[in-house]
C-alpha cells in the first residue's frame, strides 16, 4: 500500500491470474493431458516456418518494421479478405497489423471508448474482453448465449433490449469461443440492422474464420451499412497453428484504422517483424491448405465429442472453433470450477470451467470447455481416460 491506496488500478481488481494459467500449471503439476488452453501441440506448415527463418537471415524485419505493419503483410491481408470474403480493402489505409488479436481488441476498445460508454458482449466471452473494456473505462453489458437444441443460441430480442442511449459498440465473436456457435446470416443481418438503426460501432473477433464445420462464416462487414462501422479482427495463430508468433490484424475504414492505430502505437508500437513476412506467405497458401485444416479439425472434433458423450457428458458439438462445451450435470456435478480442479486427479485430463467467461456465473456454472486442437493420439488417450468417469 502507498498513499492509502492499493497498488493495482481498481479497474483491474476483478482480474487475477487467468484460468488458463491456473489450469495449465495444474496440468504440469499432475502430468495430465491439457485440453484446457487452446493452443495446438504441433507447429504450423514447415514452409511458413522456413519463410520466417529466411526473413531473419535476410534481415527482413529484424529492426522496427513500419508502424502499420510491413507492406507485404498488409497487401496479403487485403488479398485474403477479397479472395475469401469478397471484401475490398486498401492495404495502405485500411489494414493495421497488431500483436495478435488480443492487442487488436485492446487497441480497438481503448481507441473507440470513452469512460462510461457501454459495450455489449456476447456471454460467455473470451476473458480478455472484460479486462480490455475495464481498462478503457467502459461498462460491460453481457447478452447471454443460451443452450437450445444442442447449441448455444443468441436471443435477438435480448440483444435489442440491451441497447441503451449509452451503448457505444457491440463486441462480437463469431465463430464463438467458448461455445463453438457460428452466427447465421439471419442473425448477422439483424445485428447489422440494429447497429445501423442505433448508430453503433461493432468490433468483430473473427480469428476462427477458417475453422467452421457447419454453416458458413460471413464477416459482418459484408452487410449493408456496415463497411464504415465495423472493425474486423483476425490473426495467424489459429489458422496456421502458430499461436506464439502473435501476428494479428484489423481491417476497417481509414477513419477507424487511424483511430485504432492511435492507441496501438502506444502499446507494442510494432512486433514480430520477420514473422510478418512469413505470415504474408501463409495467407497466400492454396485453398487446399484451408480445406485440409478444416477437415482435420472436424475429425478431431468428432473424436472428442463422441468420447465425451460416451463418458456421460451432455455435449454441445461445436459448429466452429476448436473447443467443445459440455454439461457436467449428468455426471452428478454442478460446479464447473470444482469439477475442473478435481478432474486431473480423477482421470488425468485438464479442462476449463466456462463460468469464468460469464458475468452471470450461475449461468455458466455447469459447463466445461475442452480443446480438440491436439494430436489424434493425444485425444484418443484423453477419451480413454475420460470414459473412466462414468464408472466412477
Amino acid at each position: 500500500m502507498t498513499q492509502g491506496r492499493p497498488l493495482l488500478n481498481r479497474r483491474l481488481t476483478d482480474f487475477g491470474t487467468t484460468i488458463f494459467a491456473e489450469m495449465s500449471a495444474l496440468a504440469v503439476r499432475t502430468g495430465s493431458i491439457n485440453l484446457g488452453q487452446g493452443f495446438p501441440d504441433t507447429d504450423g506448415p514447415e514452409a511458413i516456418r522456413e519463410a520466417a527463418v529466411r526473413a531473419v537471415r535476410a534481415g527482413h524485419g529484424n529492426q522496427y518494421p513500419p508502424g502499420p505493419g510491413v507492406p507485404e503483410l498488409r497487401a496479403a491481408v487485403a488479398e485474403h479478405q477479397q479472395r475469401h470474403h469478397g471484401l475490398a480493402y486498401d492495404p495502405d489505409t485500411e489494414v493495421l497489423v497488431t500483436t495478435g488479436a488480443t492487442e487488436a481488441v485492446a487497441a480497438s476498445l481503448l481507441a473507440l471508448l470513452e469512460p462510461g460508454d457501454e459495450v455489449i458482449a456476447l456471454e460467455p466471452y473470451y476473458d480478455s474482453y472484460a479486462a480490455c473494456i475495464a481498462m478503457a473505462g467502459g461498462t460491460r453489458v453481457p447478452v447471454t448465449l443460451r443452450p437450445h437444441e444442442g447449441a448455444f443460441r443468441l436471443d435477438l430480442d435480448e440483444l435489442r433490449a440491451a441497447v441503451t442511449p449509452r451503448t457505444r459498440l457491440i463486441l462480437l465473436n463469431t465463430p464463438h469461443n467458448p461455445t463453438g456457435t457460428v452466427l447465421s446470416r439471419e442473425e448477422l443481418a439483424a445485428i447489422a440492422a440494429l447497429a445501423c438503426e442505433r448508430d453503433l460501432l461493432v468490433v468483430t473477433d473473427e480469428v476462427y474464420e477458417h475453422l467452421v464445420f457447419e454453416g458458413e462464416h460471413i464477416p459482418l462487414a459484408s452487410f449493408p451499412g456496415m463497411r464504415e462501422r465495423v472493425v474486423t479482427i483476425s490473426s495467424a495463430g489459429k489458422t496456421f497453428s502458430l499461436t506464439g508468433w502473435k501476428i494479428g490484424w484489423i481491417t476497417a475504414s481509414p477513419e477507424l484504422v487511424t483511430a485504432v492505430r492511435s492507441a496501438k502505437q502506444f502499446l507494442t508500437y510494432v512486433s514480430g517483424g520477420p514473422f510478418q513476412y512469413a505470415v504474408a506467405e501463409a495467407l497466400r497458401l492454396p485453398g487446399s491448405y484451408f480445406d485440409e485444416l478444416r477437415a482435420d479439425l472436424r475429425a478431431k472434433r468428432d473424436l472428442l465429442s463422441e468420447g465425451l458423450a460416451e463418458a456421460g457428458f451432455d455435449v454441445y458439438r461445436p459448429a466452429g472453433t476448436y473447443f467443445v462445451t459440455v454439461d457436467i450435470r449428468p455426471l452428478g456435478a454442478e460446479d464447473g470450477f470444482a469439477f475442473c480442479r478435481a478432474l486431473p486427479e480423477r482421470c488425468g485430463v485438464v479442462a476449463v470451467p466456462n463460468a469464468v467467461f460469464y458475468d452471470h456465473r450461475a449461468q455458466g456454472a455447469p459447463f466445461v470447455r475442452f480443446a480438440f486442437c491436439k494430436r489424434t493420439d493425444v485425444l484418443t488417450e484423453a477419451v480413454t481416460r475420460l470414459k473412466g468417469l462414468r464408472g466412477a
